[in-house]
């Protein structure tokens, strides 16, 4: 088709990147990236359910590649999903997949931020085992309308091989006041529940996904800081770095039932394959320490 062998870094022209989801977190951030690392870039202009629109893009900007942060989650969260299920197959499915085939059909490599909430701990992936869910592995999560196409959409692009899935979860980043960012949800519950999750930090992955883009690679990433950490241990960092005076409540998995529409995914992903590509990708509570809490610590009086 024209794109790379998978794993074979760009060289012959200059990058230029063309990126889906500027209104987003994720979109938004990755050309704040581009522009501190002098990287060529456009935001696309096309719906992504509309391929006339993205041809046009493609024709217009001319990349090496795509990168696709759009999509809907829901507002406020993916209960909206629930109650729109045909806008959430639009974005998710039947966008994700026409950008996909368009990029094919050009021989671009497509970098996909998807979802890791697609699988949850099971008889053979217990909780607090240490065993993970792998890149291979079928989702059996489909406990909401927004992980269910999510899934639909991961088993499909499996058939294109230009196609890079970064399957990323509960993404937590240093900006503690954007609403998206998990530790800021979690902070402003009036309870949570305290369970060991998989997450992925943006200040340290999203430069990874940028040099992903470079090593052409493609396939489904476990896109995870390796291991877990808990509402709970997170909670007691942002007391010990941010508010001393920080306290919060629990509650179970039956009572958060009571209050959310649809249940939400926990797991652990193995990280192992995205570490053996990139070594110096750091645990999630030394992620967590490096990039979220020591730059916002207070110095004085909290």
């Amino acid at each position: 088709m024209g794109f790379p062998a998978n794993g074979a870094a760009v060289s012959d022209r200059k990058l230029k990147f063309l990126i889906y989801g500027r209104t987003g977190w994720i979109g938004g951030l990755l050309g704040k990236l581009c522009e501190a690392q002098g990287l060529e870039y456009r935001y696309g202009s096309g719906r992504l359910e509309n391929r006339a629109s993205l041809e046009a893009d493609l024709a217009s900007v001319n990349p090496t590649h795509v990168f696709n942060a759009a999509g809907v989650t829901g507002r406020p969260n993916v209960d909206w999903c629930e109650t729109h299920k045909v806008e959430t197959i639009r974005a998710n499915v039947a966008g994700t997949l026409t950008l996909a085939d368009v990029c094919r059909e050009k021989g671009l490599v497509l970098i996909n931020y998807a979802t890791g909430c697609i699988f949850e701990y099971d008889a053979n992936h217990p909780l607090g085992s240490g065993i993970g869910f792998k890149e291979e592995d079928t989702p059996n999560f489909i406990g909401s309308f927004y992980s269910k196409t999510k899934a639909m959409v991961e088993d499909l692009l499996r058939n294109y091989e230009n196609v890079c899935t970064l399957r990323v979860r509960m993404p937590i980043s240093s900006d503690l006041s954007n609403p998206r960012n998990f530790i800021t949800k979690i902070t402003r519950y009036e309870k949570v529940v305290d369970i060991p999750n998989s997450m992925t930090i943006l200040d340290e992955l999203l430069p990874i996904s940028i040099e992903m883009a470079k090593r052409n690679l493609t396939g489904i990433w476990n896109f995870t800081n390796p291991g877990v950490v808990s509402h709970n241990e997170i909670l007691e960092m942002y007391r010990d770095y941010i508010d001393s005076n920080f306290a919060w409540k629990n509650f179970t998995l039956e009572e958060q039932a009571k209050v959310i529409v649809a249940p939400r995914s926990n797991n652990e992903l193995d990280a192992s394959k995205l570490k053996k590509e990139f070594p110096e990708l750091l645990s999630i509570k030394e992620s967590l320490i490096k990039y979220v809490f020591k730059p916002n610590q207070r110095t004085t009086g909290a």
